[in-house]
């Protein structure tokens, strides 16, 4: 079932970061960049495969700290896996990703899209993260929190 077929919640997240747009977006089209900002919290991360370009996509695994009781991962009891194919991409501006969970658990099933739009902005670029179609067990408060964390390690990363 393609994303766009599901009806889920969405979420919407944005923030500015001081940084150009061009700079932003290659810090989404690189593997390693993406390992260094993009697990939130104190989660780590691990590339499996990379292809920046329309069709292509990239397999990353986050893990939860060995540590943390509150959050068992989706694929295994610390590891999220997700698949990621890149559908649009419109460089320095637009990336519409096809996103799923590696996981038997049904909650989690399924694809969402995220759409990250980067428009100039006096201060640097507003960065927005639109997720549609959110998997029945991702609770749209939690994935909130998550792209807030990520967009504050981006910010830094960046700037």
């Amino acid at each position: 079932m393609t994303p766009a077929a599901r009806t889920g919640a969405s979420t919407r997240t944005s923030q500015v970061i001081k940084a150009r747009p061009e700079a932003v977006y290659a810090a989404f089209m690189d593997a390693a960049a993406l390992m260094a900002w993009l697990p939130p919290a104190q989660m780590t991360a691990r590339m499996h495969a990379f292809d920046a370009r329309v069709g292509g996509g990239y397999r990353m695994s986050l893990f939860y700290p060995p540590d943390e009781q509150a959050f068992h991962g989706k694929t295994a009891d610390k590891e999220d896996m997700v698949d990621v194919r890149f559908m649009a991409l419109a460089p320095p501006h637009r990336i519409v990703q096809a996103v799923r969970f590696v996981t038997a658990d049904p909650a989690f099933a399924g694809g969402m899209t995220m759409t990250v739009t980067l428009d100039p902005v006096p201060d640097g670029t507003a960065v927005t993260l639109s997720f549609e179609n959110l998997p029945p067990g991702l609770r749209p408060e939690d994935n909130d929190a998550g792209a807030r964390l990520s967009l504050a390690q981006l910010a830094r990363f960046v700037e």
